[in-house]
């Protein structure tokens, strides 16, 4: 299916969709259900078209078996790059056929004019009935299966039949995207130097050592997502955004939080959002300052968000200096319509089943996100994993991406709830540690970061969400590339781009279109923009911590190495 910028929030699936399904099993999502009702009777009333469509399919199916037609993939297709599938007339006719059936599947689908939970249910359906039926998925049709078996004397199939056998053996039960020994925490991922100064049942907070002579008066605080680790913020070297933010002179705070099992179902919101103030308390404790920068990615966004709102709420706004959100989806409204892709009875059935492990498990959160690129994410490794009997090549984003944690079950149930209702676009109606969450009394200063290609927080919900905050100096940057590439974006990427201005017009499009494309890294952007807000430089600390803080281990900490 494709799609253009303007409307790409369609692909993505909503908070709600996402846990529900990762609670209840994405192969729930395959079943047939109202959906494929809706669009049975759409097309049905539509004889004529399908009958055109249908037709048309037939001729040009009997065109390709004559060896006669100019069908090729569309710029970009890389599953059929090899040229065995313009040479080899088996393979070519098979890949032509292909994608003549998935251009009237596409088609029609846009006949149906389903509305928008019915179009993105079935599109997850239909995008990965043909994907797994395109012919460089066949062990028989591809050129890539037949090449590796013959180079390696039938070694790849066994090879292919190994690396099988161990992904179904556990969840998430998708091909492997890196090996688990691939790289090293503390080592090659998350090597940054620096201590952990305070360590609750909840998290460890790590200072970062200055990497400069002075440092910026106001410090950073980071809050990572909380369904990932942390070290996405700091990569690998060179890579890193901390380790790059040090370089700038700013002071740098972490938040890693631990991985909850069945003994820590209890943490919800309010437990997530003291845990945000006791970090802030440590930063200033440690530092001397009475301001901190917040920033928070995804759904660890969306808690500091809330908590940002009751800081106000209780009369303490100003101890934050800047807020920055990260490809953070606040306002669940899709395409102009504020209702709920899943029913309450579905959230209340994935609610359940997560309260009676105690926990939402990572891995099939995992699995949720894989089938929703599944070219990128599933297929691909199909290929290279079992058709090709080849191990996956190390990826450090991707390690990161494997190294999944739990969701504790109150966090599940409420993160389904305020999805469901929509809840932080209607004033009070959400709560944080007591006092009712209103996003447009957020004054302080902000920065908004989305991704254009964001399949998990499209950057039109995101750019939708800044409206909601009350800041008069509020600045939303539209980066280049996905969910994580986005964010993992340093200098010198000669392909990096981003657009930034205020988020003033109502509908995203208009902003993107009155916005100039400016080339590189955002984050050179960011650390000036934190450089404004940060105060006077002064000496560097030569101590991290401080006796009543003392430092307790070597980042990245223990919580990170958990399991």
């Amino acid at each position: 299916m494709t799609t253009t910028i303007d409307d790409a929030d369609e692909l993505a699936a909503p908070l709600d969709l996402l846990l529900t399904s990762s609670a209840i099993g994405v192969g729930r999502r395959m079943l047939p259900n109202t959906s494929w009702t809706r669009l049975g009777l759409a097309l049905a009333r539509k004889p004529r078209t399908v009958a055109d469509r249908v037709g048309t399919l037939g001729r040009e199916l009997a065109t390709i078996a004559r060896g006669d037609s100019d069908r090729a993939p569309v710029k970009g297709d890389r599953r059929f790059d090899d040229p065995a599938w313009r040479d080899n007339p088996l393979f070519k006719r098979s890949m032509q056929a292909y994608l003549a059936a998935n251009g009237t599947v596409d088609a029609l689908f846009a006949e149906a004019e389903l509305d928008w939970r019915d179009a993105e249910w079935m599109r997850f359906v239909l995008d990965n009935v043909m994907e797994g039926l395109s012919p460089s998925n066949n062990p028989l049709l591809s050129p890539l299966a037949w090449k590796a078996l013959v180079d390696t004397g039938g070694r790849s199939a066994v090879r292919g039949l190994r690396h099988f056998l161990s992904d179904m053996a556990a969840s998430p039960r998708v091909p492997s995207m890196v090996r688990p020994d691939a790289f090293q925490i503390g080592e090659t991922v998350a090597a940054t130097p620096g201590s952990v100064v305070l360590r609750t049942e909840m998290f460890e907070l790590i200072q970062y050592a200055p990497q400069t002579e002075t440092v910026r008066t106001v410090p950073l605080l980071m809050v990572p997502p909380v369904i990932n680790k942390f070290y996405v913020m700091d990569i690998a070297p060179g890579r890193s955004m901390i380790e790059y933010f040090l370089r700038q002179g700013q002071q740098v705070f972490a938040i890693s939080w631990r991985n909850p099992g069945a003994e820590q179902r209890d943490w919800g919101f309010d437990a997530y959002g003291q845990a945000i103030i006791d970090a802030l308390d440590a930063v200033e404790a440690i530092t001397g300052s009475d301001r901190t920068h917040l920033q928070a990615s995804c759904s660890g966004g969306i808690i500091a968000a809330m908590t940002a709102a009751h800081l106000t709420a209780i009369g303490q706004a100003d101890r934050l200096a800047g807020l920055t959100l990260m490809v953070t989806v606040l306002d669940q409204t899709r395409a102009g319509f504020a209702a709920a892709a899943i029913d309450e009875e579905t959230a209340e059935i994935a609610i359940a089943l997560s309260a009676r492990k105690g926990y939402l498990d990572g891995r099939a959160l995992a699995e949720v996100f894989a089938w929703l690129r599944p070219t990128d994410l599933v297929w691909r490794y199909w290929v290279n994993n079992y058709l090709q009997g080849r191990d996956p090549a190390p990826f450090d984003v991707l390690f990161w991406n494997a190294d999944t944690t739990r969701m504790a079950a109150a966090l599940h149930r409420d993160m389904v709830l305020l999805g469901v209702h929509n809840s932080l676009t209607v004033p009070g109606q959400a709560h944080m540690l007591g006092t009712p969450v209103d996003l447009s009394t957020l004054t302080v200063d902000t920065y908004v970061v989305a991704g254009i290609a964001d399949h998990i927080s499209p950057w039109q919900s995101c750019y939708r969400s800044a409206r909601l905050l009350g800041a008069k100096d509020l600045r939303f940057v539209l980066s280049t590339s996905g969910h994580i590439a986005a964010l993992v974006n340093p200098p010198g990427n000669p392909k990096a781009s981003y657009r930034i201005g205020a988020p003033d017009a109502a509908d995203p499009a208009t902003w993107l279109h009155g916005e100039d494309k400016q080339q590189g890294s955002w984050w050179p952007n960011f650390t000036d923009w934190l450089g404004d807000r940060s105060g006077a430089e002064k000496d560097a600390p030569t101590t991290l911590g401080t006796s009543e803080l003392p430092p307790l281990t070597t980042a990245p900490g223990t919580y990170v190495l958990e399991h």
